[in-house]
């Protein structure tokens, strides 16, 4: 089973990409917020990926910059009436961190604006995903007249470096943009110090 891709980013079309992993294409379905991240073509890159099939498309493999995305794909899809589209479009509008939130709030607009969840299938959703751990964030459930609350994310790599940038002048939209990079060539285990630097890199170009 194949669990992460990284090779040289090929192609990037709507919907998916294609990367060379010593000589092998492998074709990689994503959400266009994925997408939109990615390196230029003709750089390395670094995918999680989650593997699927159906009768209808038969194996597919659907790719993710981090483990939280895999993870909270995964999840989407053990909820009765969402498939692989549906759950790309969640994760489109609502990365990890926000969706725990939705769900926390019972924000059944917020899911709702994903392409193709319409208000049942976001009601299930925010009602099924009460309770369930997403990487560094729950899903907490909630009861009439109780509080809820999120569990908040352990301080990150991702977040120290874009602070650190903010901290020299960086725009923020530009910090993130150079960290993403920096992560995507470097790996999400790179310490602190190599991530700023590389961004730093980026920044440069």
């Amino acid at each position: 089973m194949i669990g992460r891709l990284r090779g040289v980013l090929a192609e990037v079309e709507e919907g998916h990409c294609l990367i060379d992993c010593a000589g092998v294409g492998y074709v990689v379905s994503c959400g266009a917020r994925t997408l939109q991240r990615l390196p230029a073509p003709g750089d390395e890159a670094t995918l999680h990926v989650e593997q699927s099939w159906s009768a209808e498309n038969g194996p597919r493999l659907y790719g993710f910059l981090t483990r939280d995305e895999r993870r909270a794909f995964t999840t989407l899809l053990g909820i009765q009436g969402v498939g692989p589209k549906a759950a790309l479009s969640v994760l489109d509008v609502l990365p990890p961190g926000e969706l725990a939130s939705a769900v926390a709030r019972e924000d059944k607009a917020a899911v709702g604006r994903a392409n193709g969840v319409g208000p049942k299938l976001a009601l299930r959703i925010v009602t099924e995903l009460k309770g369930k751990p997403l990487g560094e964030v729950s899903f907490t459930p909630s009861a009439p007249g109780v509080h809820v609350e999120v569990t908040a994310p352990l301080p990150s790599v991702t977040g120290e470096a874009v602070s650190a940038l903010l901290g020299l002048g960086v725009a923020e939209v530009s910090a993130r943009r150079a960290v993403d990079q920096a992560l995507i060539r470097l790996g999400e285990e790179a310490e602190l110090s190599a991530v700023i630097r590389a961004a730093l890199q980026e920044l440069g170009r």
